[in-house]
C-alpha cells in the first residue's frame, strides 16, 4: 500500500509574508510594525551631547581632588616603616630566646663604639662605622652543646640596619631623654625614658673575628620563658625604644668614601619630632611583648 506523499506549501514571494514575521535570509532587517532599535535612529548611532561630556570631565574632576589628599597621604613614612621593622625585630629577639631556651641579646651600635680601638682592632669594626645608632644584631652567651657553666657565645644574625630616613635618638645611648605628650600619662605629663643598658662581655663585631680589647655594647636581652631581662636596680621596669625621623651624617674620607672613626651628624626632620611627635617600642617587663607607643602632635 503506498502512502500519500504530503504536500508542500508553497513559499510565499518576498513581501508575501505575515505582519511582524522576517522572512527567511532576511534576519538583519526589521519585521514591519516592529519598534526601531534603540542603538539605531535616522540610520546612525546616538552620541553624547556637550552638556553630557561636560558633566562627566566635572564629575572626573572633583573625584580626583578628593582622592589626590588621600594618595598623597600613602607616602611613605621612615619613622612608620623603621617603627614597624623594629617592632618585628624586637619580637624575634623573643622568639629566639624561647626557641633556643637561652638568654638572647639584641645589641645596638652606640656613637663612638670604636674608643680605644686602633690597628687591627679598628679595621675589623671599620664596616659598622656607618651603622652608628641604627644597627643591631642578636647574640646568645651560649651555644648549643655547651657543658653547665660553659659560655661560647656566638651571633644570631649579621648585623641589621634600621630604613633610611629613622635611627635611635642619642637620649637612649646616654643617659635617656624626657617624651612629652606621652598616651602613657595623663595629658601635659612628661615621661623619662631611661637609657640602654650596657654590657662588654660579648665577642664584637661576631664571635668569629672579635676585637681583642672589650666593648661596650647597649642591648636588651629576653631569657628562655621570654621575659625581658632587667639590670639590677630595674627590675620590673618596662624597656622603652623611641624613634626619630631625619637624616644621620657620617664623616667619610675624601676619595674611598668609607665612613670614618668619628661621631655622626643626627639631624631631626623635623625637628622635635622625637620629644613630641614620637615613635616607640614598648615591651612588657614579665612577658616580653612589645607593641607600639605613638603620639602625633597636630
Amino acid at each position: 500500500m503506498k502512502l500519500p506523499m504530503p504536500r508542500l506549501a508553497p513559499i510565499p514571494a518576498r513581501g508575501a509574508w505575515p505582519r511582524g514575521v522576517t522572512a527567511p535570509g532576511n534576519r538583519g532587517e526589521r519585521a514591519a510594525g516592529s519598534p526601531p532599535s534603540r542603538a539605531v535612529s535616522g540610520g546612525r548611532r546616538r552620541a553624547f551631547t556637550l552638556l553630557e561630556l561636560l558633566a562627566v570631565i566635572a564629575i572626573m574632576g572633583i573625584l580626583a581632588a578628593i582622592s589626590l589628599p588621600a594618595i598623597r597621604g600613602l607616602k611613605p613614612n621612615a619613622k612608620v616603616a623603621a617603627t614597624r621593622q623594629l617592632l618585628d625585630a624586637v619580637s624575634r629577639a623573643r622568639q629566639l630566646a624561647i626557641s633556643q631556651r637561652t638568654t638572647v641579646y639584641m645589641v645596638f651600635l652606640s656613637t663612638n663604639f670604636f674608643n680605644g680601638l686602633s690597628g687591627a682592632n679598628l679595621d675589623r669594626v671599620r664596616p659598622l662605622l656607618d651603622k652608628q645608632m641604627i644597627g643591631y644584631a642578636y647574640v646568645s652567651p651560649r651555644s648549643v652543646g655547651d657543658q653547665p657553666g660553659a659560655h661560647t657565645p656566638r651571633y644570631l644574625s649579621s648585623w641589621k640596619t634600621l630604613p633610611q630616613g629613622a635611627f635611635i635618638p642619642l637620649g637612649k645611648f646616654d643617659r635617656g631623654l624626657t617624651l612629652t605628650n606621652t598616651s602613657l600619662l595623663p595629658a601635659g605629663a612628661s615621661l623619662f625614658v631611661p637609657g640602654f643598658a650596657y654590657t662588654n662581655s660579648l665577642p664584637f663585631p661576631s664571635e668569629a673575628d672579635p676585637v681583642t680589647v672589650p666593648v661596650w655594647l647597649p642591648y636588651i636581652a629576653f631569657d628562655a620563658t621570654g621575659s625581658l631581662v632587667r639590670e639590677p636596680g630595674k627590675e620590673g621596669q618596662p624597656e622603652l625604644i623611641p624613634l626619630s625621623e631625619g637624616n644621620i651624617l657620617f664623616a667619610r674620607d675624601r676619595d674611598s668614601k668609607a665612613a670614618q672613626p668619628l661621631p655622626p651628624q643626627a639631624n631631626e626632620q623635623p625637628p622635635g619630632n622625637t620629644l613630641e611627635n614620637y615613635s616607640m617600642i614598648y615591651i612588657e617587663p614579665l612577658t616580653g611583648r612589645a607593641r607600639v607607643e605613638s603620639r602625633k602632635v597636630q
